[in-house]
């Protein structure tokens, strides 16, 4: 995202690209956080909504660090959502169901941008709609990005949550103790750009759906 536009080194692109990430990072970081407490919240666990973390309000879930991650390189993460699994009826599809709610929702919001973005390049022919086609196609690509990397089983990541719900506890501390290795297995992924490559292949993914289902509507 920024970091290839800094490193190409023309900074016009490298500004109007900070200038539309800034607003899209802020609305996939809220969307996706809001999703873990409303998730929570339908299955009887009102933590997140005492919290106030029930709220689309970027100042109740944005990370710096997580921040500046999604601003440079796509993909980020944001404060995790507070939960208590005993408020759940059935504590292990609750955690699971929560955690992935996160993911999902970005993926639909990638889904609907795209969506968007095909209406506005079909019928915009003004420089605002080719603006708001960039900044569409930024949300959709960011929010690949938040849900793929989140899905990493890596603590304290949905993933790792969604495998802490359904591994029997022995494996789960085995894998804690592994946490280690697979965060360099990660980096070494980032280094040779195999994430790269899966954030590209799902956004395809989203991309061909929205491309269908746009060309039986327009």
């Amino acid at each position: 995202m920024l970091w290839r536009s800094l490193m190409s080194g023309d900074l016009r692109s490298a500004f109007i690209t900070l200038a539309l990430s800034l607003p899209a990072i802020v609305l996939c970081l809220s969307i996706h956080e809001a999703a873990h407490g409303g998730a929570a919240y339908l299955l009887g666990d009102r933590t997140a909504h005492d919290s106030g973390r029930l709220t689309l309000s970027p100042l109740a879930h944005i990370d710096p660090a997580g921040f500046i991650c999604l601003l440079l390189f796509g993909f980020g993460w944001a404060r995790p959502v507070p939960v208590n699994i005993s408020n759940f009826k059935n504590r292990r599809t609750g955690m699971a169901v929560t955690a992935l709610a996160g993911p999902a929702a970005n993926f639909v919001t990638a889904f609907i941008a795209y969506c968007l973005y095909f209406v506005v390049w079909i019928y915009g022919n003004s420089v605002f709609m080719q603006v708001l086609g960039e900044f569409l196609a930024i949300v959709a690509s960011m929010s690949v990005g938040l849900g793929v990397f989140n899905l990493i089983p890596v603590h304290p990541l949905d993933g790792s949550r969604v495998l802490d719900a359904y591994l029997p506890f022995s494996w789960s501390l085995k894998l804690q103790r592994y946490q280690p290795v697979i965060i360099l297995l990660f980096i070494f992924a980032l280094w040779r750009g195999w994430l790269d490559i899966v954030m590209m292949r799902v956004s395809n993914i989203i991309l061909g759906w929205a491309a269908q289902l746009m060309s039986m509507l327009l």
